[in-house]
């Protein structure tokens, strides 16, 4: 028998689940299906590479929601299964299996993949993304018998996965193509800063590394690294952390404008009727981005368009306008980001790094645009209303640790 719902959303993660959160709290009536390809109740993403993956914290406390809270809800948990087909004008859904639900209206929050090396012996056993609880129960399953890890990438993910494998007494050697750690979100200094970090902490960190091929063994274990320079980097496990892929096919087969994720307007609408996306894989003209198209990889993202796309269907249509911010644990430090540092034409460092409690300030045209706050909580809270604001402020106070934020004169 084909089912039918009056709002199926397809993605169990942040964003599919705070939009069926929201759909109730906002007071929908109907019915509304939750579907999603992992074999486990919505949980929360950023510990994987954090609190998860070092046994800070079991898989329990990291439930978005307690597993009965869906049932109660009156929310239809459909998991291990994958949308594989949208036929927009009938409004239906094709599963794997085979089997067809159909919609009144769809959100589409299905997130991404990882992008994985597509070199030779990139498929070995012990070549591992970080992206679901999957991925990180088969590393920890490895972890007794390693002893060296080789960290393909530098960015949050890669930084996090070298803190955790180093408190946890492993051998890590961190890859980053390019000539810095977090270059394509954060300006020279805070790279500098944590790239010190992780040499103090042990981690072998190559930058400007490129990676030719994996060597595997006789049995298809990876046993070493090799770059495009010819170093041989040996490794018990080979952590990849390069960034996702939309996960979009369907929409996009369906008739759905997109590139780069599935484009969306300001109230989450795809070009297709009664179809909406949101979080990692919905691309959007966002105005802290300079109105670049962009997608957006966090939970404050997934969270506010969650908001957006349920408010707009219940009939209380809000433009989405929030402002973005990140965190991220490594070590001993705490990284708050809020706004876009995108298209920055100055970096100011307020406070000094050597002391780990500092800001980085980004500004254009002589505005702040964002801040990465590092054990700087104060910055960061303060910081937010000065990138809403957009007023040009002092520059010399604006360096000065002395002086809040909240206090600094106008330009």
């Amino acid at each position: 028998m084909q089912e039918s719902y009056d709002i199926v959303i397809v993605g169990a993660g942040h964003a599919g689940a705070q939009a069926a959160i929201c759909l109730r709290q906002m007071g929908f009536a109907g019915t509304i299906a939750l579907i999603g390809d992992e074999q486990f109740p919505p949980y929360e993403r950023p510990p994987l590479s954090k609190e998860y993956l070092a046994g800070d914290k079991p898989f329990e406390r990291i439930l978005l929601r307690p597993e009965a809270f869906w049932g109660e809800r009156q929310v239809d948990m459909q998991l291990g299964k994958r949308v594989t087909a949208v036929d927009p004008a009938a409004k239906l859904l094709t599963i794997s299996g085979g089997a067809q639900t159909s919609y009144g209206q769809l959100i589409w929050a299905t997130g991404g993949t990882p992008r994985m090396m597509d070199c030779k012996g990139s498929n070995a056993r012990n070549v591992f993304a970080v992206r679901t609880r999957a991925d990180v129960d088969r590393i920890m399953a490895r972890l007794a018998t390693t002893q060296s890890v080789a960290i393909i990438g530098g960015g949050y993910i890669g930084l996090e996965a070298a803190a955790v494998m180093r408190k946890l007494g492993k051998q890590v050697t961190l890859i980053e193509a390019l000539d810095r750690v977090l270059s394509r979100v954060a300006g020279p200094s805070l790279s500098a800063f944590f790239e010190k970090e992780h040499r103090d902490q042990g981690v072998d960190l190559r930058t400007g590394y490129t990676v030719d091929h994996i060597e595997t063994d006789e049995a298809g274990h990876a046993v070493a690294v090799r770059c495009g320079n010819g170093d041989s980097i040996a490794a018990d496990m080979v952590i990849i952390g390069i960034g996702i892929i939309a996960q979009t096919g369907p929409l996009i087969a369906a008739g759905a404008a997109g590139g780069n994720g599935v484009d969306v307007d300001e109230f989450c609408r795809t070009s297709l009727p009664d179809i909406y996306a949101i979080g990692d894989c919905a691309a959007h003209a966002n105005p802290f981005a300079n109105d670049r198209v962009i997608r957006l990889e966090s939970v404050q993202n997934a969270n506010d368009q969650a908001k957006v796309a349920a408010s707009h269907i219940v009939g209380n249509a809000q433009a989405y306008h929030a402002i973005p911010w990140f965190w991220s644990n490594q070590y001993d430090l705490r990284l708050q980001t809020v706004g876009l540092s995108l298209d920055y034409d100055q970096e100011l460092v307020r406070g000094d790094p050597a002391s780990r409690s500092f800001s980085v300030i980004y500004l254009r045209a002589g505005k702040v645009i964002a801040l990465d706050c590092v054990n700087a909580t104060k910055d960061y809270v303060q910081g937010r209303k000065a990138v809403t604001d957009g007023i040009p402020l002092d520059l010399e106070e604006l360096a000065n640790p002395a002086i809040p934020i909240k206090e600094v004169s106008h330009a």
